[in-house]
């Protein structure tokens, strides 16, 4: 295997463990208020204005759209939530994945990419011993910060 083939490989299995690690024992709006804010906090550390949703079982709880961002942001947001929650892994791993294998999300698994985004930035919101139950996303960075700023800002929620 190419270096690029080992890197794209160690790359996924991170991200797997991130979710893994990245699990709640439940969530409700008051944890998608504290959560929201904390990654609205992080958020200040990037340069460009993000869109932010934390959605569970099909209900937004929170949505802040900085100054800046426009309704593109937004229909991002709305293509990433619906990979993920379809495929059960994060955007960006759906990304990566899809691209370890030389193809697009609409040549792997035969869907549009009008309505799905494998782009990074949107994170399963798992309940342990549940599943995925929702998604919280931020549009707005690049692919790898949109991700790694909620991945961050879960894992501090979390005190890990």
């Amino acid at each position: 295997m190419s270096a690029a083939g080992e890197d794209i490989k160690a790359l996924l299995q991170d991200l797997l463990a991130q979710e893994e690690r990245c699990q709640f024992t439940k969530f409700t709006s008051d944890d998608a208020l504290k959560l929201g804010l904390l990654i609205l906090e992080n958020a200040k550390a990037y340069t460009r204005p993000i869109v932010l949703d934390i959605n569970l079982a099909g209900h937004q709880l929170f949505h802040f759209a900085m100054q800046g961002t426009g309704p593109d942001n937004n229909e991002w947001v709305a293509r990433k939530n619906k990979a993920v929650l379809r495929f059960r892994h994060s955007s960006y791993y759906l990304g990566r994945y899809c691209a370890s294998q030389n193809k697009t999300l609409e040549e792997k698994y035969y869907v549009s990419e009008k309505e799905y985004a494998c782009h990074g930035g949107s994170f399963p919101l798992i309940i342990k011993d549940v599943g995925v139950v929702g998604t919280i996303t931020v549009s707005g960075l690049a692919q790898q910060d949109d991700h790694g700023l909620v991945v961050k800002s879960i894992e501090q929620f979390l005190g890990q």
